[in-house]
């Protein structure tokens, strides 16, 4: 029902607007709901309902009866008459009024102020004689009955609101003048005429009433159920339990109405006057106590069904498909139960009101369309699951519809003769409607997978994008649909019934371009099988009629391609099968031709495979042809391998015999062992294990033994092949005073050994003995080996000692010597020596004794010795190598410094250079102490015995001969420098005065002059000498090479450096001075040519200080402003 187009929904609009105060929004959502439209559909529709109740809790609600719960103000909009509401007389039809909720008394005292007044105040007047009259005739009983019908109405107002039908009573059963008591007493009046007027009047008002009774009691019993179905509306069974609930109340009420004590003098009156209205009274009671029964019964057994309804709708709707059956058993039992209810009229609507409660359960609103875009698989799933819950219900109809056929035939029951269309008849289109739904899902989810479809191939990119276009405009018609507002599931929507036809439309086109598309794309597939992959991603579409036609050329060109493989697959038996047994290196002969003819029936199968999986595209005709080609082959490969297995067993069992024979080891050159013939009984084995493979294959007796212990001959061949290479390994390998140390255990096991070798694969025990003396040569093998692994760990750690170098240029500074790190290293690895020396011990179990193991150690001793040896004479070499003229590195560095005492090395040339390098010596030689003596049979450690050795001697001559040579030359550069000896040597206060005295320094062999101070020109003299010495020291190198020795000269002139610099400030101090002095003189007399105590000018002195490079203090250059 649409609110826009419906008259009277207008009306209802603002009716309710103007009482309840809503806003618009509050109506629309109100009108949204299916059921507030199924409640209005029902008040304009059917006439049974009277009264139509709207009230605001807290939104908008809607009943046809009185809301009891409530407590805001109720609307009310009452029928003036038993008629159907349209548009053109809702204006005249209904009535509207305001009731405060929580009570009804409200609504009656403002529709009952007429009736109360007409009781109280106005009939008594107007059945007053003196106040009426002087009224006209006629006029007092007019208004009279006026009054009464004004009463009557608000009492069947309020009737009406409790879902009642009210009786209403003749007001001359209260009127004193019109009728006394029944036998006319005369006390009232006398005259006979007016009392026999006055019965005739009470008569006519009570055959009046009776003729309303029937009429009211007929109309109430004529009610049905099926009003609502007849109207085309779509009831709930809610409604039909309400139906018959209300029925029984009202019924039960008019029964209290007619046996209340006016009732009874209404009959009573017209019993007394034999009227012809008692029979219709008789037949009121007659009527009603039979729909009391009926209403009862019904009642009662629709209990049941409530309750299983009730609990349905408590479910889950997974649940739902499950308790289908339960909801019809309990209307089967109700049919069969009821008195008055089996009838198919009755049955037909309740099963429809059910029809449409699973209708409405499964209704899913506008938001179902955009599952198409967001999950179509999942809103399929419940699509889906909507539809075999409805066809689950229509089954159950027809169960319960034979259960009851039975019953009929055995005179238990009735049957349900009824078409099931009337039943199903809603159900029906909405189930139809589901299923346009569903397919419109299941189409979109189909070919939903164009979206990974890749096609392969040369031109793949090409069919790919032309498909990847063709899905990306079905997004669009997809994205269209999903945008529909509408309610899909409401069969009633034409217009997303027009958006269905379109849609199907545009999927014909998208098949039309898809099949397009993949013909092109089989047309460029070389091979049956590419074409069969093909037709298999696309495998999802195939089955649309459209698809299936325009391929069918093409799926014949295929079902000729997989012929032709066939054929190729047989012409490759005939010309490859006497070459079968090459095909394979890595297996036996026999199992080759066997794998080859394998591979031509798996070949053949998947041929099979493939066209098995498109069968279902091709004719019966058609897959006969492809069944009986591979039905021929696979015959003809199954005798090809029997022929080949037959004969691979018969030679299996020969060459098992032979190897049977075989002894299990065999002695070689040397003292080393073999297992003889272990190529044939490696491949005998391994063709054991190819045959156990194939379970129907019967091997021969001899082969038959061997496989039965194949498992234990494997694990014996296995242990003696390990055992063997273990036994081999101890002889092959090792040091020659190592084999005296295992010579007793070899001759046990050569004992055992010549055991095992007198027996053969068919002897007995052959698995114990192999695994006993496999297990002692594996320990021995094992011991020999950890004792072998120490000994290579010990030689690692010698080599290492030889290889290592003692002495590094990065270990040479003033106060290092040979590398402590070595010297740590050597000590731990010689105390790793000397255990492990002591495991081997342990291993061998040589003890201390034994001589053979005093060689043993001896060995290990000497390699030891040599190693240091090495060491030490490499780390010498590193010594003579480095102090070479010929090396062009620098090996030691030594600093010129100047001291109190004048220039001196540090270290010192002499002595520091000689104890320094000796030190290196000492730690060289030290190293060789460090490990502990291996060998007991020689006294002291390495070192005394390599302090003799004369190749380390000259070694240590050569390096003290390129020391001295080097000291020389140290010397010769520091008396170089000692030229400069006069400035740290001399006094300079002494020389200072002296230059004051003499303007000069007096020769040594000068012992008296004439005095001449000194002249500007001649302070000017001696600071420009120390600068030139300065300038000579800047240009000074900071080191010097003297070979392999470096000498660091930085400190030297930088201390000599600062003696120059002392020596000039000695110098511009003493000019300062007199500057000074001058200022002091020229403030005191205001003279300013006047001259220094010495003589000095002002200004030139000032020149000469400026030339030196010296700035004026502040308190001179203050002085000088000034």
């Amino acid at each position: 029902m649409e609110g826009s187009r419906d008259e009277r929904i207008e009306v209802i609009l603002r009716l309710t607007l103007s009482s309840l105060g809503l806003q618009m929004e509050v109506w629309r959502d109100f009108l949204s709901e299916e059921e507030n439209q199924v409640t209005l559909s029902s008040f304009f529709s059917i006439a049974d309902y009277s009264n139509l109740f709207l009230c605001r809790d807290p939104g908008l609600c809607i009943s046809l009866t009185f809301p009891s719960q409530t407590s805001s103000k109720v609307l009310v909009l009452s029928r003036s008459s038993r008629a159907v509401i349209s548009a053109e007389n809702i204006r005249d039809m209904l009535i509207m009024q305001e009731v405060q909720g929580g009570g009804r008394r409200e609504l009656h005292q403002r529709r009952l102020p007429g009736g109360v007044s007409s009781l109280k105040v106005t009939c008594p007047l107007l059945s007053n004689p003196d106040p009426s009259g002087g009224w006209a005739a006629g006029v007092a009983e007019e208004a009279l009955r006026f009054m009464e019908r004004q009463k009557n109405e608000a009492l069947v107002m309020e009737a009406q609101i409790h879902g009642r039908t009210f009786l209403p009573q003749p007001h001359a059963l209260h009127d004193n003048r019109l009728h006394g008591d029944v036998d006319h007493d005369g006390d009232l009046h006398d005259d006979v005429d007016e009392r026999k007027l006055s019965d005739l009047k009470l008569l006519h008002a009570c055959d009046w009433m009776i003729i309303e009774w029937a009429e009211l009691v007929s109309e109430f019993l004529q009610q049905d159920s099926s009003q609502a179905v007849l109207d085309g509306l779509k009831p709930l069974p809610c409604e039909e339990f309400n139906f018959w609930r209300n029925r029984l109340k009202n019924l039960l009420h008019i029964q209290q109405q007619l046996s209340s004590s006016r009732a009874q003098q209404v009959a009573s009156i017209v019993q007394q006057a034999d009227s012809v209205y008692l029979s219709t009274l008789r037949d009121i009671h007659t009527d009603l106590q039979q729909g009391l029964r009926e209403a009862q019964d019904v009642t009662e057994n629709l209990e049941r069904v409530q309750q299983k309804l009730a609990e349905l709708q408590l479910m889950e709707f997974q649940q739902l498909e499950a308790n289908m059956a339960a909801v019809m058993e309990e209307v089967q039992l109700l049919w069969v139960r009821s008195e008055f209810y089996c009838k198919p009229c009755r049955v037909v609507v309740l099963l429809q009101e059910v029809c449409n409660l699973a209708g409405t359960s499964c209704r899913g609103g506008g938001e179902l369309l955009k599952g198409l875009l967001s999950g179509p698989d999942k809103v399929l799933q419940d699509v889906s699951l909507v539809v075999r819950t409805l066809q689950t219900l229509r089954e159950t109809f027809i169960q319960s519809k034979r259960r009851l056929q039975d019953m009929k035939q055995e005179g238990a029951a009735q049957s349900w003769d009824f078409p099931s269309h009337l039943v199903f008849l809603h159900l029906d289109n909405f189930l139809l409607h589901l299923q346009n739904i569903q397919e419109v899902f299941r189409v979109s989810l189909q070919l939903r997978q164009l979206e990974e479809a890749v096609v392969s191939g040369a031109g793949g990119r090409k069919w790919t994008e032309e498909v990847q276009e063709v899905y990306q405009d079905f997004l669009l018609h997809v994205t269209s649909l999903s945008e529909c507002s509408c309610d899909p599931t409401d069969p009633e929507q034409q217009g997303f019934r027009l958006l269905l036809d379109q849609f199907q439309l545009q999927v014909e086109q998208v098949e039309q371009r898809l099949v397009s598309v993949l013909c092109r794309a089989l047309q460029d597939c070389s091979e049956p099988a590419s074409s069969a992959k093909l037709l298999q991603m696309f495998s999802f579409m195939l089955h649309r009629p459209v698809i299936q036609e325009q391929l069918r050329p093409h799926l014949l060109h295929l079902l000729q391609g997989f012929l032709l493989e066939l054929d190729t697959i047989e012409q490759l038996f005939y010309t490859q099968r006497e070459k079968a047994h090459t095909f394979s290196c890595y297996t036996p002969p026999p199992a080759a031709a066997l794998c080859w003819s394998r591979q031509l029936r798996l070949r053949a199968e998947h041929t099979l495979h493939l066209y098995t999986s498109l069968k279902h595209l091709y004719r019966s005709a058609e897959c006969e042809q492809v069944e009986q080609r591979v039905q021929q082959l696979l015959v003809l490969l199954q005798d090809f391998r029997a022929r080949r297995l037959s004969d691979w067993i018969r030679d299996l069992d020969s060459d098992c015999g032979d190897v049977m024979q075989q002894p299990l080891i065999q002695q070689l050159q040397q003292g080393m062992l073999g297992v003889p013939c272990s190529h044939k009984l490696e491949a005998v084995l391994r063709q054991l294990r190819c045959v156990s493979r194939d379970p129907d294959v019967e091997l021969r007796p001899l082969a038959a033994h061997l496989f039965s212990c194949k498992d234990d001959i494997t694990q014996s061949y296995l242990s003696l092949g390990h055992m063997v290479s273990c036994y081999n390994q101890v002889l092959q390998d090792g040091l020659q005073v190592e084999r005296p140390l295992i010579q007793d255990q070899l001759q046990d096991l050569d004992q055992d050994l010549a055991d095992l070798q007198s027996r053969t694969w068919s002897s007995t025990g052959v698995h114990q003995l192999v695994q006993q003396l496999s297990q002692r040569i594996l320990k021995f093998h094992s011991t020999v080996s950890e004792a072998r692994a120490n000994m290579d760990a010990m030689t690692r750690i010698i080599q290492g000692w030889a290889e290592l170098h003692l002495l590094h240029s990065g270990d040479f500074l003033p106060e290092g010597g040979a590398s402590g790190r070595s010297h740590r290293c050597i000590t731990e690895e010689g105390q790793e020596l000397l255990r492990l020396t002591q495991v081997n011990c342990s291993l061998y179990a040589a003890g201390h004794g034994p001589p053979t193991w005093s060689s043993y150690l001896e060995h290990i001793d000497d390699r030891v010795q040599d190693a240091l040896l090495n060491m030490m004479h490499t780390a010498l070499t590193f010594l003579c190598d480095s102090m070479s003229p010929k090396s062009c590195s620098v090996f030691l560095t030594v600093s010129l410094q100047l001291q109190e005492t004048g220039s001196v090395f540090e270290p010192s040339v002499g002595g520091g250079l000689s104890d320094l390098l000796q030190s290196f010596i000492n730690d060289v030689y030290s190293a060789a102490s460090l490990p502990p003596r291996i060998s007991d049979g020689h006294h002291g450690n390495y070192q005394v015995c390599l302090q003799q050795e004369p190749r380390l001697s000259a070694l240590e001559q050569e390096v003290m001969r390129l020391l001295q040579k080097v000291k020389e030359e140290a010397e010769l550069l520091q008396v170089k420098m000692d030229r400069y000896s006069y400035l740290w040597q001399s006094d300079r206060r002494a020389v200072m005065q002296e230059f004051l005295t003499y303007s000069r320094q007096l020769g040594p062999e000068e012992l008296e002059a004439p005095e001449a101070p000194p002249t500007l020109k001649d302070f000017q003299r001696e600071l420009q000498a120390l600068s030139s010495l300065q300038v000579e020291l800047s240009h000074l190198d900071e080191q010097r090479l003297l070979g392999w020795l470096k000498v660091e000269l930085r400190p030297f002139r930088d201390s000599l450096l600062s003696i120059i610099q002392e020596w000039s400030d000695m110098y511009t101090q003493h000019l300062l001075s007199s500057v000074s002095t001058s200022l002091q003189q020229v403030t005191q007399h205001a003279d300013e040519d006047s001259s220094s105590s010495s003589g000095f000018p002002v200004t030139e002195t000032l020149l000469l200080l400026e030339a030196t490079g010296v700035q004026l203090p502040e308190h001179l250059s203050a002085q000088l402003q000034v």
